[in-house]
């Protein structure tokens, strides 16, 4: 499926320009979960690994394919909500794949700071100023307040009396989820390969079996 102009950032594409390069011939599509252990083992391994050790050094590799983030939530886990929503804001006022894999990549790092059992006593605005923080600490030109203006959740009925107005990425956590629903993906991690689910893909893959997967499908 594509990709929304606005979420044009999940894309990690190893072409050298998207405006001039072609259209990459493979899609990868990770539907994953930032509080999701088994999402953060094959988000790490591919990110620190596979990409960088197989995919990046190979152009006969890296020009036929892209890897897309699909910010899965999972309400399951309470905190999914706020941690994606910090991610969301970050590709807002970044716009950039290396920073929001760059971020996506520490939220993975520091999932168990937002596991039920470490938010249990922690207001909701209280969490957003966390990962504010943790966003303005991984990327080094981003302002924590502006990350956490666009989460924090007002104290104060709206103009109108709302009660449950959301914050500035609301939208943005409705449109992931439509279009997620629209594919049926449930659980993370889900990996699409050219628009079918790979079933075979596991987080538990080793780089020997990662390869030998690429060479065979990414032709």
């Amino acid at each position: 499926m594509a990709l929304p102009p606005k979420f044009n950032a999940h894309r990690l594409t190893f072409s050298s320009s998207l405006t001039s390069a072609p259209e990459p011939k493979h899609t990868i599509e990770l539907f994953l979960d930032y509080v999701c252990p088994f999402s953060a083992k094959l988000f790490n391994h591919l990110y620190n690994n596979i990409i960088p050790k197989i995919i990046s050094p190979n152009p006969s590799l890296s020009s036929k394919v892209d890897f897309i983030i699909r910010q899965q939530i999972q309400p399951w886990h309470p905190s999914s909500t706020l941690v994606h929503e910090a991610a969301l804001a970050v590709l807002q006022l970044t716009n950039s794949p290396a920073k929001f894999y760059q971020f996506s990549s520490t939220l993975f790092t520091h999932q168990k700071s937002y596991f039920d059992i470490s938010l249990v006593n922690e207001t909701r605005n209280q969490t957003y100023r966390r990962l504010a923080k943790l966003a303005s600490d991984t990327i080094s030109d981003l302002d924590e307040e502006a990350v956490y203006n666009l989460l924090a959740i007002p104290s104060q009925p709206g103009e109108d009396g709302a009660l449950n107005a959301g914050n500035a990425v609301t939208n943005d956590v409705k449109l992931i989820t439509k279009i997620n629903r629209l594919l049926g993906v449930h659980v993370t991690p889900t990996v699409i390969f050219n628009g079918v689910v790979a079933n075979e893909i596991s987080s538990g893959w080793t780089e020997e079996q990662w390869k030998e997967w690429l060479d065979k499908n990414i032709v």
